[in-house]
């Protein structure tokens, strides 16, 4: 089975391998320790290994449908409670919070069959995923989804404190489909889904999930 790389991260993978090759060849040429040697070029090899898994796209079973709403990215539920969401749904809603770690594969999925009705792009800082604050402060783009039957759910991107580029494909695509890549978040970053007060809730705090398979939460009819 062939390896499939995020068509936005092939530019920093090629940067990857090139530093890591320079780094090896200059040790090997000009430093003649193997107990130094040695263990930086396996570093290095670890390290492309590693940025070539955290930047596939794996290939994930849609579970997702215009009432299912799955998960966007791999990670934790960090995040899981009643909230005012004041830029688009403009209502109280349920905020579930997804947190992706370093070895989380950071493609991102949308989370169910609906139109594209919203989309926004906020630079900004990069703290922590994990502080609350973040949702606001750090970089981070807004998508909101309106379903055949009117339902509406709004995510964010949220870049973490390594995080330096967010790509959402909402910015060029009316209609998004569940199981399909929305986008990807370089390094460690956030996922918040805001979805209505009556949806009937799958996961709970602390769950692990997948992105495109783990189904979050269903829609009332």
């Amino acid at each position: 089975m062939r390896l499939k790389i995020d068509k936005n991260s092939k530019g920093t993978i090629a940067l990857v391998f090139a530093g890591s090759i320079l780094v090896s060849a200059l040790l090997i040429a000009f430093v003649h320790v193997p107990w130094i040697v040695y263990p930086v070029v396996a570093m290095m090899l670890w390290f492309c290994i590693w940025q070539l898994a955290f930047f596939h796209i794996p290939e994930r079973k849609r579970m997702g449908s215009d009432r299912k709403v799955t998960s966007v990215a791999d990670g934790k539920v960090v995040i899981l409670e009643k909230v005012y969401e004041g830029e688009w749904l403009k209502q109280e809603c349920i905020q579930l919070s997804v947190y992706m770690n370093f070895f989380d594969v950071h493609a991102n999925f949308w989370p169910l069959d609906a139109e594209v009705s919203y989309y926004k792009y906020y630079p900004g800082k990069h703290m922590l995923a994990f502080k609350p604050k973040s949702s606001i402060d750090n970089e981070h783009s807004c998508v909101g989804l309106t379903t055949a039957s009117g339902q509406k759910i709004f995510f964010k991107q949220i870049a973490g404190g390594f995080a330096r580029r967010i790509v959402c494909y909402a910015k060029n695509e009316n209609t998004a489909v569940a199981g399909k890549q929305c986008g990807i978040i370089k390094f460690g970053s956030r996922i918040d889904i805001f979805l209505p007060l009556d949806a009937d809730i799958k996961v709970s705090l602390g769950s692990y999930v997948r992105a495109s398979e783990t189904v979050l939460a269903e829609l009332a009819g």
